[in-house]
């Protein structure tokens, strides 16, 4: 049933080139939108992997960057059989920055046991306290604070938290410059590492210099990569994937408030204040990214889409829904808030018709990103769309998954919900979308999600890496053994072996439930965890 967008669907504060739409886009299955391209096979280019994105290309989960070694581009790497992927490492105490929950979760499980007692709140905040000050000390004064970062331009040249005008703009010196003005600051209380992101940021970026030294943004230091020691028309990069953007909306959901762009939204001074990005902004950004993009010589280019913030487990659906057959809920507030407990007038939270709102204005950005890719293509370029928005929402399990009524008109078309592989089916539970939760039994819900409520496991990720090989195949990439001999058929990432190394999946933290419990139990009777989240906007 094709739907229809009524009045109640509309929030009278969205601007007038927001598009609302009554159903989600219909997933793009054919990467190259059915247009032949015959690309430039000559040569053998020296990178075979370059990466420009945010914290999904990063590697982020649970709250920190640190399994750069699992992102989705070195599992690429690893199933290329190229050993030389470079890409940063974040170290440290707490194992990653800027605060890993999976290892704070271990550490408690360690401490305290499977289960924590209301007793015990005064031994967990200061246990908090302690690890928090020991990853402070070691980033802003210890041994992650040394800025310099000796060797060549790294290939995964993704940031955490960045947006397109970031990747347009920002250099590891601008990062720098802002860490030094800070400055780190010891807080007794409000033990956060501060400028967090700068700091990961200079290690992706401080190798990537011209001949002059001159910082360089991650777009112009693809385009250095792509041209080190290549003759006239060669390709320097065999695959560029370029997947930016969720944090021009991402940050509606983490805030809870919907701000669009408006004056400043391409300065990175100013534009913080924004948390969703007009269409029209968006286009605007995405045209100098493109214009950017076409300067890399990238044998072939792979765009992805936007996912639809509002899947992610971090913000939940709570109510009943007032039209059945829709595909959101009332409201949308903190992942801990059940519905009973939920109030509007005093928890952060979201309206179903903002949350239809953003997305919307995200199946915009995606329109504009597949422009982008078909205009490529129509002038000979080897672009390809990654449809990343699809994927997620054929995952999503509160939305569509558990409720047939809400499913568009194209669910069966496209193939229904998303198969996942035999290794992860076999698994009890059978990860799906929602928020992870672990108890004394293991793991008891969720498994795609890492404990951020935002990003992936590291299955999470191999989802993503095997789906983005299956465009490089169609691309004509080959792939080999770590030997060098050349693979044949369909390249097929070992989800067994994913499975053992996704410490969260293999191993949960067992206190996961409990610490949920207690928050809600604090949040009920002191508010104090909303207290600290409305504080952090």
């Amino acid at each position: 049933m094709v739907r229809t967008v009524t009045s109640n669907m509309l929030d009278s504060k969205t601007p007038n080139d927001v598009e609302i739409r009554a159903e989600a886009r219909k997933p793009i299955t054919d990467p190259t939108l059915g247009i032949a391209v015959t690309p430039n096979r000559s040569g053998t280019p020296r990178n075979r992997l370059v990466v420009l994105g945010d914290s999904l290309s990063h590697g982020f989960q649970s709250g920190a960057i640190f399994k750069t070694n699992l992102s989705y581009p070195a599992m690429i790497a690893r199933e290329l059989g190229w050993q030389g992927l470079r890409y940063p490492t974040y170290d440290g105490p707490g194992d990653g920055l800027p605060l890993n929950f999976e290892a704070i979760g271990r550490q408690l499980e360690k401490r305290f046991g499977n289960n924590l007692d209301i007793w015990e709140f005064l031994p967990l905040l200061l246990f908090l306290r302690d690890f928090l000050d020991d990853v402070e000390d070691y980033w802003e004064r210890g041994a992650g604070s040394s800025s310099s970062q000796p060797g060549l331009i790294n290939h995964n040249l993704a940031v955490y938290g960045w947006d397109l005008r970031n990747t347009i703009s920002r250099t590891a010196d601008i990062c720098r410059e802002v860490v030094q003005r800070k400055g780190p600051r010891d807080n007794f209380l409000r033990q956060v590492v501060e400028n967090h992101n700068e700091r990961a940021a200079i290690r992706v970026l401080d190798t990537a210099r011209d001949a002059a030294g001159r910082s360089l943004s991650p777009v112009e230091a693809a385009i250095a990569l792509s041209t080190e020691d290549t003759f006239d028309n060669e390709d320097g990069i065999e695959t560029l994937l370029v997947l930016i953007g969720a944090n021009n909306a991402l940050g509606s959901i983490l805030t809870f408030r919907v701000n669009w762009s408006g004056p400043g939204y391409d300065d990175m001074d100013v534009n913080d204040q924004y948390t969703v990005w007009r269409p029209i902004h968006f286009q605007a950004e995405l045209d100098q990214l493109v214009a950017q993009v076409k300067q890399v010589r990238a044998r072939h280019v792979i765009f992805g889409t936007v996912p639809h913030v509002t899947i992610a487990p971090f913000a939940r659906g709570v109510g009943t829904k007032v039209a059945p057959g829709s595909r959101y809920f009332p409201y949308y507030t903190v992942f801990w808030i059940d519905d009973k407990s939920f109030k509007p007038s005093k928890h952060p939270h979201l309206t179903e018709q903002e949350a239809r709102a953003i997305d919307s204005a995200i199946d915009q950005y995606n329109d504009s990103i597949t422009e982008a890719v078909r205009q490529a293509r129509q002038e000979g370029h080897d672009w390809y769309l990654f449809d990343t928005a699809g994927l997620l929402d054929r995952l999503a399990a509160r939305r569509y998954i558990t409720d047939p009524a809400a499913r568009p008109s194209w669910w069966d078309e496209v193939g229904g919900q998303y198969p996942l592989p035999p290794e992860v089916q076999a698994l009890n539970p059978v990860p799906d979308a929602r928020f992870f939760i672990a108890n004394e039994r293991g793991r008891t819900q969720g498994g795609l999600f890492s404990l951020d409520g935002i990003h992936p496991t590291t299955i999470g990720y191999g989802i993503l890496a095997q789906e983005l090989i299956n465009v490089m195949q169609l691309a004509g990439v080959s792939f080999a053994q770590p030997d060098g001999t050349p693979r044949t058929g369909a390249v097929k990432i070992d989800f067994g072996r994913l499975t053992t190394e996704d410490t969260l999946i293999s191993k949960p933290p067992r206190v996961i439930e409990s610490v949920l419990e207690r928050i809600r139990w604090l949040d009920a009777n002191f508010n104090l965890f909303n207290t600290l989240l409305r504080s952090s906007y």
